[in-house]
């Protein structure tokens, strides 16, 4: 079973597989970024590889209601790893406006996922608990909103802006890249038919579950 930096590499070239195909029936390659140290070393493994940057369109998951450029936003950490080293063209780049606050935030960015659905491809995460992108047990979001506001998360910030589960589930591919033993028992409550955020996650075409032996188990699964 792979371990987190084989599954950042395989990903990697799915995701790379994902914008030839998209490129060439589309034209543009839309693409929803996660945060998290594994999607991580995926961004890292993707900016070493040869792509048509100026065809793809980048859009984030979900982000934490604090200033631009903070080194806590996903948007950061992409820019990092990724964006500053490939030619995605800075107006092809769409950071959610978390700064406004989560209201405003969500509202500007549910126009701008609008005009975007369906995703070529989206990248999440899953957190101990069991969420996704900024998702959380116990809280309900406007089933008919792309995009929520998100207040009271039980990780800091409280403040957050995510892309709702109805829109994540209209990608065309969905990869959920889930790594550490500290994520084992939530899968296995996932496993288990558990009514988590992640499970609610489906996609047009299912969904890949890359899980390492430690976030399984052991499991060959």
């Amino acid at each position: 079973m792979p371990d987190g930096e084989a599954i950042a590499e395989a990903v990697a070239e799915r995701v790379m597989r994902a914008s030839r195909r998209a490129i060439s029936a589309r034209g543009v390659f839309r693409v929803v970024l996660a945060g998290g140290s594994t999607p991580q070393h995926a961004y890292r493994r993707l900016a070493q590889m040869p792509a048509d940057w100026s065809r793809w369109s980048i859009y984030y998951g979900d982000e934490r209601c604090v200033p631009t450029g903070d080194a806590q936003r996903n948007s950061t950490m992409a820019d990092r790893a990724l964006l500053d080293h490939v030619a995605v063209p800075r107006v092809h780049i769409h950071p959610i406006p978390a700064e406004h606050g989560p209201a405003r935030g969500a509202a500007e960015y549910g126009a701008t996922v609008r005009n975007a659905l369906p995703f070529d491809l989206v990248l999440l995460g899953m957190g101990e608990d069991g969420h996704t992108a900024s998702l959380f047990p116990g809280q309900r979001h406007d089933e008919h909103a792309g995009v929520v506001p998100v207040y009271g998360a039980p990780k800091p910030p409280p403040e957050r802006v995510s892309i709702n589960t109805p829109a994540l589930n209209e990608a065309l591919e969905i990869h959920i890249m889930i790594t550490g033993e500290g994520k084992r028992s939530a899968v296995r409550r996932w496993k288990a038919g558990e009514d988590l955020p992640v499970s609610r996650i489906h996609g047009r075409c299912g969904v890949d579950v890359w899980l390492d032996p430690a976030a399984s188990g052991g499991s060959s699964e």
